[in-house]
């Protein structure tokens, strides 16, 4: 019995780790996949739009299953609290480091070694800056589509200032 027993554990434990290489290769192929279909310059803001929408409904579906044995929230800042704890560590393996508000609808939420960001290149290194909102708008969309299905209407933007550190600005709009 014990043989099987530590089996099952290293399965269980080399298995994330692949779980999150997947997940990474997925979202590059699928941002590469978006943006080199039209390599326009106006045709590359249109392919960000429909990397956020892509989010946006994968965002939807996850948030849908994560919540379905939750009791209703109390208030929108509980919402954003679960957005920071447990969908984020459902996708990616930890939890938002800070979240700020001005209890008026405007939240920040910092990741300070976002998972997407971290292989780009050296953390002082300012030559991937301009390519990273692409691999930012996915998850953009994940946000706006989760908190749409928790009855939030609102507006992300991703800002980044130095890799791999970025701060998703969440907007919500009065209903």
């Amino acid at each position: 019995m014990k043989p099987q027993m530590v089996e099952q554990k290293l399965i269980s434990s080399t298995s994330g780790e692949a779980d999150e290489c997947l997940f990474d290769y997925l979202h590059a192929e699928l941002v590469n996949y978006v943006l080199t279909k039209n390599t326009d310059s106006k045709e590359g803001e249109e392919n960000l739009t429909q990397l956020e929408w892509m989010g946006f409904g994968v965002g939807y579906r996850v948030i849908e299953r994560l919540t379905r044995e939750w009791a209703r929230f109390k208030d929108e800042l509980d919402m954003i609290k679960f957005i920071c704890t447990d969908f984020w560590s459902s996708l990616y393996q930890k939890q938002i480091d800070n979240l700020k508000t001005n209890h008026h609808g405007t939240y920040v939420l910092q990741d300070n070694e976002f998972r997407l960001l971290k292989n780009l290149g050296v953390k002082d290194s300012k030559q991937y800056l301009s390519d990273s909102p692409k691999l930012l708008a996915f998850t953009c969309g994940l946000l706006r589509g989760s908190l749409a299905n928790l009855g939030i209407v609102s507006i992300v933007k991703a800002e980044i200032s130095a890799l791999p550190s970025c701060k998703f600005h969440v907007e919500v709009k009065p209903v």
